[in-house]
């Protein structure tokens, strides 16, 4: 059996887990969701090990998805303790999705205490953003503290970029050339716009609420609306409530975050159901114009995650809305975060392992 790369994927409400090859095949992988009761290092326990058991003596490394890397991380890392006690202190800029990752870490240490384990952050990709498109437009003293533009869903977009590249380069085109939109689009949505490989601008940013209408989460809106909300008296959490969970296409429903929920009640006349299909839409073609804005031009759509991949209306919608664009092509990449992880997370050993050899 060859060498495997486990890769732990923790999310505040769901894990997926895989055992990735060298060639990139998937001897095993599952997810589950997670409930806020759950003991989380019972469940590692309780699930995975038995799972796991027959493959244990052919784990070469532990691969962990860590959602926020701040400024301090821009690729893969191997975790040793200056790097977990850093990472600890990056909690308070993803506190729902950090804290179960480095759970994850410390369970895994324990289990495999000689595997090497290594970190991919899914701010990384964006590590490439021109200060203008990193910047927000706030006082001097506030973007010293760290306020700034990262981006997310980073390792997919990366996935996508990679693909379509290869796939350009099989068709005898120079991927150094591509004028590429990744859109990401699934409970989470973000865009991402990228030349030749390189990551120049996406719609996520200081954290994941920014930019597209989502499952729950309102995607941009007016500051002076939050400012208000306060005003009337609602507080931080009370507002982060309603922008998180309250909000995106089930706010706009009253009735589910579920895009395939949606389209349903849409057709079955649903006024709420309607409206979200329409903002939602309106929305996503906004910023994909101006991502090609940002790219000064475009020559690739890619569309992935759950909506992105499965949701044939949206596909056909898209094809109609952006005629105006011409010469688009228009393409589904199915995602594959557990398999760029490892993919990540090897090629950083390898270049570790020859610059210590040099």
């Amino acid at each position: 059996m060859s060498e495997l790369c486990l890769v732990l994927n923790l999310g505040s409400s769901s894990f997926k887990a895989a055992l990735v090859d060298p060639t990139g095949a998937f001897p095993w992988q599952k997810s589950r969701s997670l409930e806020s009761s759950d003991n989380l290092e019972q469940v590692l326990d309780d699930w995975l090990v038995p799972e796991l058991e027959p493959f244990r003596d052919h784990i070469e490394l532990i691969a962990h998805r860590i959602v926020h890397g701040g400024e301090q991380f821009t690729a893969p890392t191997l975790i040793e303790p200056n790097v977990e006690a850093t990472l600890q202190e990056l909690i308070p800029l993803a506190p729902l999705h950090n804290p179960p990752a480095l759970r994850g870490l410390a369970w895994a240490r324990h289990w495999a205490p000689s595997a090497p384990q290594w970190a991919c952050f899914d701010t990384a990709f964006h590590s490439s953003l021109p200060t203008s498109a990193s910047s927000y437009a706030i006082p001097t003293e506030l973007r010293r503290q760290g306020f700034r533009r990262f981006g997310f869903h980073g390792i997919n977009h990366q996935h996508v970029s990679e693909t379509v590249a290869k796939q350009w380069q099989q068709q005898g085109k120079d991927p150094s050339q591509l004028r590429l939109i990744s859109a990401h689009l699934g409970a989470g949505a973000s865009l991402a716009a990228i030349r030749g490989g390189s990551c120049i601008d996406t719609t996520m940013g200081f954290t994941p609420l920014e930019g597209l209408v989502m499952a729950t989460r309102s995607g941009s809106v007016d500051p002076g609306l939050l400012l208000a909300l306060m005003r009337e008296g609602y507080s931080a959490d009370q507002i982060a409530s309603i922008l998180q969970e309250q909000s995106g296409l089930k706010g706009l429903s009253d009735l589910s975050g579920n895009m395939q929920d949606i389209r349903a009640e849409a057709l079955a006349g649903h006024d709420g159901a309607a409206m979200a299909l329409a903002v939602f839409k309106h929305r996503l073609l906004q910023l994909i114009g101006s991502m090609a804005a940002s790219l000064h031009g475009v020559d690739v759509l890619a569309l992935t995650g759950g909506i992105g991949e499965h949701d044939g209306a949206l596909q056909r919608e898209l094809r109609v809305e952006l005629a105006w664009l011409t010469d688009l092509e228009i393409t589904v990449i199915p995602a594959d975060e557990e398999g760029m992880i490892a993919r990540l997370c090897r090629r950083s050993r390898s270049q570790s392992q020859s610059a210590a050899v040099g």
